[in-house]
């Protein structure tokens, strides 16, 4: 038990309520000593000293020591000077997730955006050693959320993204812009961008292919998936009867998509139900590990166990010699 600490040192101060325990004790056993007036005491220089005598104090020493144990572990006592070497698989990494209003199809349970949303949730919390962020976008983009390792904050804000807090369209030059952005200045050894759009550009200043060349400027791969089934699919339209869905057609500009992955080392992916998008992450998280050397403390060991068995013991053992063979003694 090299380099203890303490969790609540303060505890440490009850050490001092041992003085006038300590000092009642004296008191009492001056107070307890008999005395007899006799002329001389050479009759009892030969008289053997009983052996409890010896043992008059040992009740209350234990006692003492009981205390003091307890006092410790109130303290908690912690060991903290154990390093760890220990491998992990770190990876920065950002999803961009298009919002724009043909995210609503319903060719996913419940639509697309939230079938996009619960997965992608899924995905971080598999990846507990991973930074990552989120940009979102449609007719513009955001970053709705920093690389991060706090986890449950990038989780909080993925859940609070919907369709329409932005303007509508399909930027996929612009988000796959921010998110590069995003990661351009990491030291990570392995950087991502995982790229999900239903659409075709047609919106935004900075066209997908030119986006795709600074990722590659700044060695990030981009993995990009297009979700949406082939064919048509039922879009819901509000009118004055209600929701009423439509079957839409669905345009993903696959070529782009493709282009973009191929010319960063990433690979692209199509996405039509749930099953498919979700295996889709799985594929990626295989794809992106890189084991890193980490060198770290342990986290602190609780070390007071020993030390209350020990108090149990002495507060034991001073109950069973205190019925006993000392019953008598002070």
């Amino acid at each position: 038990m090299n380099n203890i600490e303490f969790a609540n040192k303060e505890y440490f101060w009850l050490f001092l309520l041992l003085i006038p325990v300590i000092a009642w004790y004296v008191w009492r056993l001056k107070k307890s000593v008999a005395s007899m007036r006799i002329s001389s005491l050479n009759a009892f220089k030969y008289t053997p000293t009983p052996w409890k005598y010896y043992l008059r104090h040992f009740l209350f020493a234990l006692r003492i020591f009981s205390l003091a144990a307890l006092i410790i572990v109130l303290a908690r006592p912690q060991s903290v000077d154990k390093w760890e070497d220990r491998k992990t698989e770190g990876v920065d990494i950002v999803i961009a997730l298009d919002i724009s209003g043909s995210m609503l199809a319903e060719d996913f349970k419940p639509n697309r955006i939230e079938a996009a949303k619960e997965i992608g949730m899924e995905f971080v919390s598999s990846r507990p050693d991973d930074r990552m962020g989120l940009v979102v976008f449609s007719g513009e983009s955001f970053t709705q959320c920093p690389i991060t390792i706090d986890h449950a904050v990038l989780l909080n804000l993925f859940s609070e993204v919907k369709s329409g807090i932005i303007e509508d369209g399909t930027a996929i030059g612009m988000g796959l812009a921010t998110a590069v952005n995003r990661l351009k200045d990491s030291k990570a050894v392995s950087r991502v961008i995982i790229l999900l759009t239903d659409g075709v550009n047609n919106m935004g200043n900075v066209s997908p292919l030119a986006a795709a060349e600074f990722a590659v400027e700044y060695g990030i791969r981009v993995y990009t998936v297009g979700i949406g089934k082939n064919g048509m699919a039922p879009y819901p339209f509000q009118t004055n009867y209600g929701v009423m869905y439509q079957n839409v057609e669905v345009k993903i500009d696959e070529e782009v998509l493709q282009k973009i992955a191929e010319q960063t080392g990433g690979k692209y992916f199509r996405a039509t139900d749930n099953e498919k998008l979700r295996d889709i992450y799985k594929e990626i998280d295989a794809l992106e590990k890189t084991q890193l050397e980490v060198r770290s403390y342990s986290q602190p060991r609780e070390e007071f166990g020993f030390i209350m068995l020990i108090a149990l013991i002495i507060i034991v053992l001073e109950q069973i010699l205190g019925l006993t063979i000392l019953k008598n003694t002070f």
